[in-house]
């Protein structure tokens, strides 16, 4: 059996850590009706507390990883990777065992806050359970490698004193790490899942919304009718829909296993080869957690972590993702014209603009979404209200489609505005209360148009579409804060922040690819969530400490968190792709670390000059150092497809590489070698082909 093989059978199901449940065994009978309808209930436990906020932080988080462990019980099984269409009863009891807990901060509430500090035994015994049912969760979602590090943290956290160096501590005792882990909000129930149970939910919600709209075939015939003619059409279309994709989905390996399913395929009729093609569309897709306004996870995260408004993280983050994927464009447009690849038959292209005149109304979410993550508004009342909008919208669409009279459309969405007009001004409901209630009316008087009961079921789906999504992020993120809140009792990130420090001393670059590595490292085993919470809380302080702004030092360690989703010898982007390309990961994984240089480069150079994420300098500084980064994005592509204007040389590849990472390094008299070099290579290159047509003709 080929390696392209293997995965195609054994991996489906665990590939993407993201939004592990692509590719699950369907659920039969009662059992799959069950995990739909509990789905659904968490979905609109999620929109109804993020409306309404009738309950606390903690009880919120708590009930929101209760849901979590039920669906992760009922829906992976004890053997990592084994899937079946019944669950087993003892899933079910483990599964509801965890949801059952999950009321225990609810209804001890007040009991617990009165004995804060001073666990009692049932206390203990319901957090230890609660604990090793999270791990247990996550092992059977990822695998052993992060719910193995987060629990050897346990017995270091008890038996610190005994331990030699640097890792020494004072020891605590098991009644302290349960009360940090389970009773309190420095554990399991931290920021990263306080984070998932209120923004990351929403935003899943809302590209799951609009995923089942159509917006993945909008994405696509937008990119077709712009792009598909041209020389490496289909590749450049995997580039923009993938770019696009990346606008509402915040998984790379998901945005893979989606667009990819048309994008690859399409390569490969017009004549990329099965392992360009796969690296093309991993490349791209992976740009989607860097790619505003909805970012990854992680960046909703960063946000609340380093407490900045998100739409600075999203500003900070849109030159290097335009770079990203404007590299990857140039990559293929490179590879078309060095093997002669023409473009779609323009027949065959859709108009890009007709496409958006049948279905301008999905562009509409986006936009408010847009609009109000820029404008000061807080993620949850952005998420709130693009979801809410995106539901009355797909209900509204699918109840009027089946409506000839013109007339009759139009009343009812005038109806609809003055309903909600009433809601928000005569009520005076909260906007997002009042779009939810919205929601509901509309789900209601469905029932009565025709065409509604079509719409209710897709509004039900994109529910359980969303819940499932977020078993994954939510899982990572509730287990990685058993690492974090031990490392914040032991002070283990200190010290190793202190070695760190030790070590690079006054060398900025030396910290900076020590960070690279780590980060790299810790990719090949764990999702980008935990990988970037952990390298953030060991190694951005050093960068900040070094003089790197704060925003610029937690981006430097959220993007290569990424790109070892790329890298090899893992590179999980490049197995998703290597399941739809027929070709074997590892060639794939080499081919879009080339394709993907920007995503390396770029973190460097927004240290060195960090006005390229608009983090200080002026208007001017950020034009040049983008210039440079323009350039340096071309030798590199370039050199790495051996094809500029036409074949290129060994020591011509080696020339426009020495030029471009001195664009990079930003030290006195380099940009001028740069620009000599640059200069120079250009010249000889352009001086070469034109003497080997010549010679041809």
């Amino acid at each position: 059996m080929t390696a392209s093989n293997a995965a195609d059978k054994e991996t489906p199901a665990i590939i993407d850590r993201e939004n592990p449940t692509h590719g699950l065994t369907q659920l039969v009978g009662w059992h799959g009706k069950a995990v739909f309808y509990i789905a659904v209930v968490f979905t609109f436990f999620q929109i109804i507390t993020a409306a309404f906020s009738p309950l606390s932080s903690q009880v919120l988080r708590s009930l929101h990883v209760g849901f979590l462990l039920l669906l992760t019980f009922v829906l992976f099984r004890y053997r990592h990777g084994k899937s079946s269409d019944r669950v087993p009863w003892y899933d079910w009891a483990l599964g509801l065992l965890g949801f059952a807990l999950a009321f225990y901060h609810w209804v001890f509430e007040a009991d617990l806050i009165l004995r804060a500090g001073d666990p009692i035994l049932v206390d203990l015994i319901v957090g230890a359970i609660v604990v090793a049912l999270v791990v247990e969760g996550a092992r059977r979602i990822m695998g052993w490698e992060l719910p193995l590090i987060c629990a050897i943290f346990i017995p270091y956290a008890l038996f610190g004193r005994e331990l030699p160096g640097f890792l020494v501590h004072r020891g605590f005792d098991i009644e302290q790490v349960i009360d940090t882990l389970f009773l309190g909000t420095e554990g399991i129930y931290g920021t990263p899942t306080f984070v998932s149970a209120t923004f990351i939910f929403l935003f899943i919600l809302f590209g799951a919304l609009l995923e089942r709209a159509g917006m993945i075939q909008l994405f696509n015939d937008i990119a077709l009718g712009t792009v598909g003619h041209q020389k490496g059409g289909p590749a450049k279309v995997a580039v923009i829909s993938s770019g696009l994709m990346g606008t509402i989905n915040g998984s790379g390996v998901a945005n893979v296993l989606t667009t990819g399913q048309f994008t690859i395929k399409l390569m490969q009729r017009f004549g990329y080869t099965p392992r360009f093609a796969g690296a093309v569309e991993a490349t791209a897709s992976m740009g989607g957690q860097i790619m505003p306004p909805v970012m990854g996870a992680v960046a909703f995260i960063m946000a609340e972590t380093i407490g900045v408004p998100y739409s600075d993280i999203a500003l900070a983050a849109v030159i290097p993702a335009l770079l990203y994927f404007g590299s990857a464009f140039w990559m293929v447009h490179l590879e078309a014209g060095r093997r002669n690849l023409t473009g779609m038959p323009k027949s065959e292209c859709p108009n890009a603009l007709t496409a958006i005149r049948k279905q301008w109304y999905l562009l509409l979410p986006l936009g408010v979404l847009v609009y109000l993550l820029f404008t000061g508004f807080t993620p949850l009342f952005a998420g709130t209200i693009g979801m809410a909008l995106t539901a009355i919208l797909i209900l509204g669409q699918q109840a009027t489609v089946t409506t000839r009279s013109i007339l009759l459309r139009f009343v009812f969405w005038i109806v609809l505005g003055l309903a909600a007009a009433m809601l928000y001004q005569v009520i005076g409901l909260r906007i997002e209360v009042a779009a939810v209630t919205l929601i509901a009316v509309l789900i209601v008087t469905t029932w009565f148009v025709k065409g509604g009961l079509e719409a209710q079921r897709l509004l039900l789906h994109s529910f359980a579409d969303a819940a499932k999504g977020a078993l994954g992020v939510g899982m990572a993120c509730a287990l990685v804060g058993i690492l974090i809140g031990i490392m914040q009792m032991t002070g283990l990130a200190n010290a190793i922040a202190r070695g760190i420090l030790a070590v690079a001393g006054d060398n900025l670059l030396l910290a900076l690819i020590m960070t690279m590595v780590a980060c790299l490292i810790l990719g090949t085993g764990l999702p980008t969530i935990p990988n970037y919470i952990i390298t953030s809380s060991m190694a951005a302080p050093v960068l900040l400490e070094m003089g790197v702004p704060l925003i610029v030092s937690h981006m430097f360690v959220f993007y290569f968190g990424i790109m070892a989703d790329l890298t090899p010898p893992v590179a999980l982007a490049a197995l998703a792709a290597s399941s739809i390309a027929k070709e074997s990961h590892m060639k794939i994984a080499v081919t879009a670390t080339k394709i993907g240089i920007a995503g390396y480069v770029v973190p460097f150079m927004a240290v060195y000059t960090p006005a390229l994420m608009l983090q200080g300098g002026t208007w001017f500084d950020t034009a040049y150092v983008l210039f440079k980064a323009v350039i340096a994005v071309g030798l590199w592509g370039g050199a790495a497809s051996a094809w500029l204007l036409g074949p290129m040389s060994w020591p011509e590849r080696i020339w426009a590489t020495a030029a471009a990472f001195l664009f990079v390094v930003a030290l006195p008299v380099t940009d001028e070698i740069a620009a000599a070099l640059t200069v120079s290579f250009l010249v000889f290159h352009w001086w070469k082909i034109r003497r080997a047509k010549t010679t041809a003709a």
